[in-house]
């Protein structure tokens, strides 16, 4: 029977007041009655637009279908179809921008819950289904992958499923790219995480971890050398951005990235890990995206008692997921929109002690449509902070371009690859923030999924 409630079937979740102190995850997942009933609330329309806007092209009308019957593990069976990571992508993927923003239900109330809905049955199966698959059998041909973040992921794992023998070189400890260095524990526990690389893993993907390619290996050493006939760079877009204002050399300021890695990849959180980290009673986030939320709510959770957002626009212009944006607030992160950071005041111990501002204004919309913003004249106050920290998003890393002769370059720095990953180099392929630039999970996992199916035709073709 449909369901024609408006609404989505709430998400359970710790409430604001407890959660802001611990580092459980905050949302807790639908039950099966849950699920079941907002499965009921897709219409299963025949366009099917929502696996339009799904970069990696989800069968979503038809795992739902299987959901609302009951029947999970064939949902489960459904997605794995075409993404190897549901898991994560249920809970961090911006799908209202995705697959729900395209859901006719949102034009009259709430899109279908379809993260909410692939989260559950990856968990279900998970919670059901202990066993691995079996080794796929090896073609004989091999593979690396470099980079062990979404995109690298998602291309071993498309890899693996046709025959190829894959190696993907990681150049931290654990593999995981930004889903164990970046996103929290509260929004993605790193055990999930695990969970998927183990999956991978039974399956015949090979990881290597500690391998900076470029330093450890090149990538012609891994071709010409170790018998890698297409390597595939997925290496992400790490190195942090700053302002270049005045007094940013201060001691206390820190970019996001730094923050993130000691609280999550390094486990700072936990009384057993002795990580060093900073501490504050009031710590001032700039920036508004993603990343400004995460850091924000991992500094209330790690003890500071007041933190605010740094914003130049307005609350209509922030780049981050609205459920962030709405989770901050609730658990008490102090947003100061129009406001625009010029300079950072330290005492006499070189230490941060205050954060200069101006009050900024909105101005006309550029080609984007997004509007600018305008720094009022006469403005300057100083907002009183002990900690600066940094999200103003990421740039590339550019060791692979300098140590690979031949491998072009884009126009944002990375490296220059089409749509199916092929770069100027014979059997070397890219895909993901190596050649976009940051952007989202899902986003990199399809760029890795259609670089395998270039590697294979590219083979194939030899």
């Amino acid at each position: 029977m449909a369901n024609m409630s408006k609404e989505k079937t709430p998400m359970p979740e710790q409430p604001a007041e407890l959660r802001c102190s611990n580092f459980q995850e905050v949302c807790t997942g639908y039950t099966e009655e849950m699920a079941i009933q907002e499965a009921q609330r897709c219409l299963q329309c025949g366009k099917h637009p929502c696996m339009d806007s799904c970069p990696v092209n989800v069968h979503i009308p038809e795992f739902i279908a299987k959901v609302a019957a009951g029947e999970f593990e064939a949902a489960y069976q459904i997605i794995e179809q075409t993404n190897s990571l549901p898991a994560i992508c249920g809970r961090v993927c911006p799908q209202e921008n995705q697959c729900e923003g395209s859901c006719v239900r949102g034009n009259k109330g709430d899109p279908v819950g379809i993260g909410r809905l692939e989260r559950f049955v990856a968990d279900w199966h998970a919670a059901n289904h202990a066993v691995e698959p079996p080794h796929t059998h090896c073609n004989g041909h091999k593979v690396a992958v470099v980079g062990a973040g979404p995109a690298g992921l998602a291309c071993a794992g498309d890899l693996i499923g046709m025959g190829y023998d894959v190696t993907v070189f990681e150049s931290l400890h654990k593999p995981g790219g930004v889903l164990v260095y970046g996103i929290p524990e509260f929004r993605l526990p790193k055990a999930i995480v695990a969970r998927e690389v183990a999956h991978l893993e039974s399956r015949g993907v090979k990881f290597v971890n500690n391998a900076v390619i470029g330093k450890s290996v090149t990538i012609d050493e891994l071709m010409d050398e170790d018998g890698f006939e297409a390597v595939f760079i997925g290496t992400g877009a790490g190195l942090p951005s700053f302002m270049h204002i005045p007094g940013e050399d201060a001691l206390g300021v820190c970019s996001a990235n730094e923050y993130l890695t000691r609280i999550n990849l390094m486990k700072a959180y936990l009384p057993e890990y002795d990580t060093p980290i900073a501490k504050a009673e009031h710590i001032a986030v700039v920036g508004a995206g993603n990343v400004a939320m995460d850091a924000s709510r991992c500094a209330l959770r790690m003890g500071t008692k007041q933190v605010s957002i740094i914003y130049r626009r307005g609350h209509a212009e922030i780049p981050a997921r609205a459920e962030e944006v709405e989770h901050a607030m609730a658990e008490g992160v102090n947003f100061r929109l129009l406001t625009n950071p010029v300079r950072i005041l330290s005492d006499e111990t070189g230490h941060v002690c205050g954060l200069e501002c101006v009050e900024m204004e909105l101005g006309e919309p550029d080609a984007s449509g997004r509007r600018s913003s305008v720094p009022i004249e006469g403005s300057n106050f100083v907002i009183p902070v002990d900690m600066v920290i940094m999200a103003l998003g990421t740039k590339l890393n550019t060791l692979i371009l300098d140590t690979t002769p031949g491998l072009p370059a884009n126009k944002r720095g990375g490296v220059e690859a089409d749509e199916g990953g092929r770069t100027g180099r014979p059997g070397v392929f890219a895909g993901g923030d190596a050649v976009t630039g940051a952007a989202t999970v899902i986003k990199a996992m399809g760029a890795g999924k259609a670089a395998a199916k270039s590697i294979d035709e590219y083979i194939k073709s030899k």
